[in-house]
């Protein structure tokens, strides 16, 4: 479903990303981990077409991401629910879902709203479908943002940190959600500091260190018999 080959991206003289090769199967969970600075979120950006590689190549469902394409290709195949919720504030719980259908889908209003209202239940938060954001807690703004993701039903879900600007007694309400979307077949590439989480649904940790890709393997074989230096360095500073 995403493939990167030899991706790079430098800002400037800065290279954050440094010859990643990646393959994610349809329906595969990924969870990325590493230290601040190390790339995750620029990897995420990449496939999602927010920043564009300095080199190398992203193909989606096999598709070629392309300066000519990208626009269209990220609204046929991918969401993304970003760290800081980046809801709109002028608009309702349902509002925010029912955008992207409407404007960018084309569905109707009603058909939009049924998707909403069922993605409203997926999440937990049917009562506040007609409230504002700003009424919401930072936990509630990023179930609805999930909602909203959901509501686009693109086969690609990523996740950049999206439980670390929340308080921490509204970081489970979040991962809980994260937690029953891991045993749907979506294809979900998570950016996280949560190792738990990171244990219970990735089919593979990715750690990414300084822009390189350092060592992948599935959550049982990462964190009991990580391979690399780096990765056991890392490991025992935060699960210590």
């Amino acid at each position: 479903m995403i493939r990167l080959n030899g991706v790079c991206k430098s800002f400037g003289n800065l290279e954050v990303l440094r010859d990643i090769d990646l393959h994610v199967a349809e329906g595969e969970k990924i969870t990325i981990i590493g230290p601040s600075g190390s790339g995750k979120s620029t990897l995420i950006r990449c496939i999602n077409a927010l920043e564009r590689p300095t080199t190398g190549e992203i193909f989606l469902n096999g598709e070629p991401l392309l300066a000519s394409n990208h626009t269209q290709m990220v609204r046929m195949y991918c969401a993304m629910v970003f760290q800081q919720f980046n809801l709109y504030p002028h608009l309702t719980a349902l509002q925010n879902i029912t955008l992207a259908p409407v404007k960018l889908q084309k569905k109707g209003r009603a058909e939009a709203e049924e998707i909403a209202w069922h993605y409203l239940d997926v999440v937990g938060l049917r009562e506040k479908a007609h409230v504002y954001p700003s009424t919401l807690s930072g936990g509630q703004q990023q179930r609805i943002a999930i909602a909203r993701a959901l509501a686009t039903r693109q086969k690609i879900l990523l996740f950049d940190e999206p439980t670390s600007a929340l308080d921490p007694e509204m970081v489970q309400e979040v991962l809980d959600v994260m937690i029953r979307l891991s045993q749907e077949f979506i294809t979900m590439i998570v950016v996280t500091h949560e190792m738990g989480f990171a244990k219970q649904v990735a089919d593979r940790v990715i750690f990414l260190d300084n822009g390189v890709l350092v060592e992948e393997a599935p959550p049982g074989e990462f964190f009991a018999n990580p391979k690399n230096e780096r990765t056991r360095a890392f490991l025992s500073k935060i699960l210590h």
